[in-house]
């Protein structure tokens, strides 16, 4: 990454940096966090999916009746609900949770429906939900993150140059008289990045409604690691997002660096200050055998978009013994196993950082295995969630061996949070890379 910055006065006394980003590989890319955040930014809170029906969306016809769709498949609970059922005429919005990671489906009613007295929580333009879902199918419409002011960070992110999409708007809730503010800027193709800000503790947003009666369902999945997204033109993403926001780069690839010689990408992983909001960004590269599996995306959702989150555990293994056991009553499915010859030369790779035992279970389950200078990642990835071979997920685990920030006496064997230890997976792309040629052949995709 070549950085030039240029110091020049925003009215607030603040310098105004300009960003001019370069590829230069796994191996010529230095790590550097500068803090460069245009303003406070914590954690995820919360993606969104548009999708045709909530309900069946949240739950598969396949599962037991009490049993949410992705909280069966992947073991979240509903939390909150804003329907017909709470007067709410525009849409249906079922909240799923498990530990921190928080998603919400939501998808429209008839436009025909009688709205008067109808007062739902949040805006909601049915004719661009129906203009989202014929151009991309169920897809990532909204990543909220947790800011300290939401209404600010909108002024800050669209006067860097962010396009806005939703100015500030607050609601208060009736019974606790608390409150939540977001806004929305643009992230890429129609899919935004939503600032939530406010005192509110309850379920999602003021006017959802608690279930308070669901099913408590976990797998063990703690939060959202990262997310990643597809785009056309690699370059220009990374330096809007570094423009508005602030953020830098934590880590890039290159095709020679994680592609087949079928096909391959371009990554840059972008990051805000402490290191917990995570999206890399993802281009395709061209002139390949066959095409890039990211142009493949971008045809079949119609241009940008959400193309996988990682979802990250504690124990990777128990939590997909549970997911494995679901995949055939209506859980999820996952990518083809990695040849034996992987598993073969994965202690060599890997060392004594894995026990006898993991290494047994990484290969009873399919996971892959890659490491960095602060950990080990181990991680596997879906199939994609519906027809379009578009969106799909990520389960990871990272097993954190150092704690950068800290001084070497004071560093413990596993850290509680260190923000992408074990890194993004550069030794596991070639065997991903060959199992979505696999599948995309079955597909009859080339």
């Amino acid at each position: 990454m070549v950085v030039e910055a240029a110091a020049a006065s925003n009215g607030n006394g603040a310098g105004e940096e300009v960003f001019s980003k370069k590829l230069v590989g796994y191996d010529g890319f230095q790590r550097h966090n500068p803090r460069s955040d245009r303003f406070p930014m914590h954690k995820f809170h919360h993606v969104e999916f548009w999708c045709g029906d909530a309900t069946t969306t949240s739950c598969r016809q396949a599962r037991p009746p009490e049993a949410p769709m992705f909280g069966y498949g992947l073991g979240l609970t509903l939390v909150a609900k804003s329907d017909q059922s709470t007067g709410n005429h525009h849409y249906a919005s079922y909240v799923m949770q498990s530990g921190d990671l928080v998603m919400a489906f939501t998808a429209p009613y008839s436009t025909q429906t009688d709205k008067s007295g109808s007062s739902p929580p949040a805006a909601y333009d049915q004719d661009a939900a129906y203009a989202f879902l014929k151009k991309h199918g169920m897809a990532v419409r909204a990543f909220g993150i947790l800011v300290d002011d939401a209404a600010e960070a909108y002024r800050i992110a669209t006067a860097h140059g962010g396009v806005g999409v939703a100015p500030p708007t607050t609601r208060t809730d009736a019974a606790s008289g608390t409150s939540l503010t977001w806004s929305e800027v643009q992230l890429y193709g129609d899919c935004v990045l939503r600032f939530v800000s406010g005192d509110y503790e309850g379920a999602f947003i003021p006017g959802y409604q608690p279930v308070e009666d669901a099913p408590q369902v976990s797998y063990g999945l703690q939060r959202l690691d990262h997310a990643v997204g597809n785009v056309p033109e690699l370059i220009p993403q990374v330096e809007y997002m570094a423009r508005s926001l602030g953020w830098h780069e934590f880590a890039e690839f290159t095709a020679e660096d994680v592609g087949t010689v079928d096909s391959g990408l371009n990554s840059m992983v972008m990051a805000n200050n402490n290191e917990m909001i995570l999206l890399p960004v993802n281009e395709p590269t061209h002139g390949t055998k066959r095409k890039s599996q990211i142009q493949t995306f971008l045809e079949q959702n119609e241009g940008p978009g959400l193309q996988h989150m990682a979802l990250k555990t504690d124990d990777i293994v128990a939590t997909m013994r549970q997911l494995r056991a679901r995949s055939a009553f209506g859980g999820f499915d996952f990518m083809p196993r990695p040849s034996p010859d992987y598993y073969r030369k994965l202690p060599a790779r890997i060392g004594s950082l894995l026990t006898a035992q993991q290494y047994k279970d990484v290969e009873e389950l399919g996971l892959l295995v890659d490491k960095d200078d602060q950990g080990v990642l181990l991680q596997i990835f879906t199939k994609p969630l519906g027809d379009r071979p578009t969106v799909f997920f990520e389960i990871i685990q990272r097993l954190c061996a150092l704690e950068p920030q800290a001084p070497k006496s004071q560093r413990g064997a596993v850290p509680s949070e260190v923000g992408g230890c074990g890194g993004f997976g550069k030794g596991n792309f070639s065997e991903l890379f060959k199992s979505i040629e696999v599948y995309e052949t079955d597909l009859g995709i080339n």
